[in-house]
């Protein structure tokens, strides 16, 4: 007993204190712009045989079933961060690209599998569907940093994909393993009817369980603190349960998630922060696991086809998927430069290269082997880079304020109001107003500042002061609006390059803006106001960053608030030059005019 106890206390130690040192590093990791997921990764495979840590481990069951579990809490996290905005943006265009992208990348894949690792065409496609999921959390921890963002369009494009991308190649890999196992009995038209069926039980599951979970939280009186875990567990239920009947466990848990995250539920906030704690920790123990599996010295002889294959994946696969999924959605050319260029791999495909190994396949390891590969150079290389690319392309906006209203006292549901409190920071543009004065939003009220320990009424005449803290009664759906006033930074504004340097009223009439300028007037913007015309010509869901063409001018969509536009940019030709990728397309443009003259 006594030997058992100390097992389970080294085992622990090693366990916890690698988590403790991931989380550590990470910090540092940030500063240096390096994916925090790499860190992870490293970390294990450091700890692992191969490393200095010498940990001998090679537990494939115990590695599926950790990631099976932290994927589904991972997927359910994203589903219940979807607002309904980024829904209406990416549904269409992720869905594409969850089947579209994910067929056209695994038949890309297949055909390089079979010139560099003489692969069958089904064990092609099985490498092609292990490779073809993405990891679109990766990317948003390295930009949305400071006070600078990706364009909304792009990044809930890039959400959606990655949550919906998941059941699909998690499908195809499982059945290509089971025709491989049972030498396609099963049929074209079998699996074909078995992904309809997985994928509407799915869904079914998703929808009707992320409706019975709400509505269970919401008339279900418990302390506190249990429902951030009642919501982890019913989640991870619906998962099973939808996984137990055949469906897609994976699809149910994301869809539940977005039917959860759709309307305000009780204990809101606290599911959130808890989720996010949890899907930490859930990241941190599957890249841990993963580099702890992978044998690096096994993987030399597969070095050359796999840089190969990943580099066909990054440079052809990617950008040809992201060109037949997203051409009817009207992007502009950097949007898809962007998105084919971030298609960053995560735990996802290392994951699914542990089912051939589990299912005992020819050649098992070679898949977990090429898929690790895959993974490491995409977040060198992709991780790396997409900051800066966002930059070049002229993606970047000014990101949203994160809140830093926290939940003073439930209130019951018959309120439909919170009671939160904002602290001033130093640079809020709320320091320009007194308690009394503050331009809150209809239905919000002030109960009083907290200052330096004491307590001022809201009538209180002065002005605001740094670190005070404010208590306010807010409707749920008004939460966004006043985080914006409290936000800090707010005062200087966001200048990035790109979104215009003059700015204006939407509701201003565009003749006059068009006199004031010195602009052509379009036939069909008579009798508009600036920002109806610039909407009718985005001709979808306006978001910060879109930009209509009026030469020798652009009109820029610099804010919003809902599907409406309320900032307009205008933007001279010369200004958008002066992106760095532009300006050097331009010159390169001339230099090889100039060639070709003389």
């Amino acid at each position: 007993m006594l030997i058992l106890m100390e097992s389970i206390s080294v085992t622990l130690l090693v366990g916890a204190g690698l988590v403790v040192l991931s989380i550590l590093a990470s910090a540092y990791a940030t500063r240096l712009g390096a994916p925090v997921l790499l860190i992870f990764l490293i970390l294990g495979m450091l700890a692992g045989q191969d490393g200095p840590g010498g940990i001998v481990f090679n537990d494939f069951h115990l590695t599926y079933m950790v990631g099976s579990v932290a994927l589904a809490l991972i997927l359910f996290d994203g589903g219940l961060r979807t607002t309904r905005t980024v829904f209406r943006l990416a549904l269409w265009p992720g869905l594409s690209l969850a089947t579209v992208g994910v067929l056209v990348t695994a038949v890309i894949v297949a055909f390089v599998a079979y010139e560099f690792l003489d692969f069958g065409t089904v064990e092609g496609l099985l490498l092609g569907a292990i490779l073809a999921s993405t990891d679109a959390a990766a990317v948003f921890l390295l930009l949305s940093r400071g006070n600078r963002a990706l364009n909304l369009r792009v990044q809930a494009t890039l959400e959606a994909e990655s949550g919906m991308n998941d059941p699909m190649a998690v499908f195809l890999t499982i059945s290509c393993v089971e025709w491989l196992l049972h030498a396609g009995e099963a049929g074209p038209l079998m699996v074909a009817l078995s992904l309809v069926l997985q994928m509407a039980g799915g869904a079914a599951f998703g929808l009707l369980g992320g409706w019975g979970l709400r509505w269970l939280i919401d008339r279900i009186e418990l302390a506190v603190g249990l429902y951030p875990i009642l919501v982890a567990a019913g989640a991870l239920v619906l998962f099973a349960a939808a996984n137990a009947i055949g469906a897609s466990g994976f699809l149910a848990v994301y869809l539940a998630g977005i039917v959860m995250g759709s309307k305000p539920f009780r204990a809101q906030q606290m599911v959130i922060r808890f989720h996010d704690g949890l899907v930490w920790l859930a990241q941190v123990v599957m890249f841990l696991l993963l580099g702890l599996l992978v044998t690096p010295t096994e993987f030399f002889p597969l070095t050359i086809p796999a840089l190969a294959i990943a580099l066909v994946l990054m440079f052809v696969a990617r950008p040809l998927a992201v060109l037949a999924s997203l051409l009817p959605f009207k992007f502009d050319r950097p949007s898809l430069a962007f998105i084919s260029w971030v298609g960053l791999r995560g735990a996802v495909p290392i994951f699914l290269g542990c089912l051939p190994v589990l299912a005992g396949l020819p050649n098992g390891r070679t898949y977990f082997d090429v898929a690790f590969v895959m993974v490491l150079l995409s977040l060198v290389v992709q991780g790396w880079t997409a900051p800066a690319l966002a930059k070049a392309l002229g993606l970047e906006v000014p990101a949203e304020p994160e809140p830093e209203a926290s939940r003073l006292f439930e209130l019951p549901d018959a309120a439909d109001r919170d009671i939160l409190g904002w602290r001033i920071p130093e640079d809020s543009n709320a320091l320009d107003y007194s308690p009394s004065t503050l331009p809150l939003p209809p239905r919000t009220g002030s109960l009083g500042v907290v200052r330096e320990g004491r307590i001022l009424p809201p009538t209180e005449p002065g002005k605001l002061e740094a670190d005070d803290y404010v208590i306010l009664l807010v409707p749920p759906e008004q939460r966004h609006e006043v985080d914006r006033l409290f936000a800090a930074g707010s005062r200087e504004g966001d200048q990035i390059e790109g979104l215009g340097e003059f700015m204006f009223d939407p509701a201003a009439p565009f003749e006059l803006i068009a006199k004031e300028y010195g602009l052509p007037l379009p036939a069909d913007a008579k009798s508009l106001t600036v920002g109806d015309w610039l909407a009718r010509r985005i001709g979808r869901l306006p978001v910060v960053g879109d930009r209509v063409k009026l030469a020798p001018v652009e009109l820029t969509v610099r804010a919003t608030e809902g599907d409406r536009i309320t900032l307009v940019g205008l933007e001279l030709e010369e200004a958008r030059a002066r992106l760095p990728l532009l300006r050097w397309l331009e010159r390169m443009r001339r230099k090889m005019g100039g060639a070709s003259r003389a």
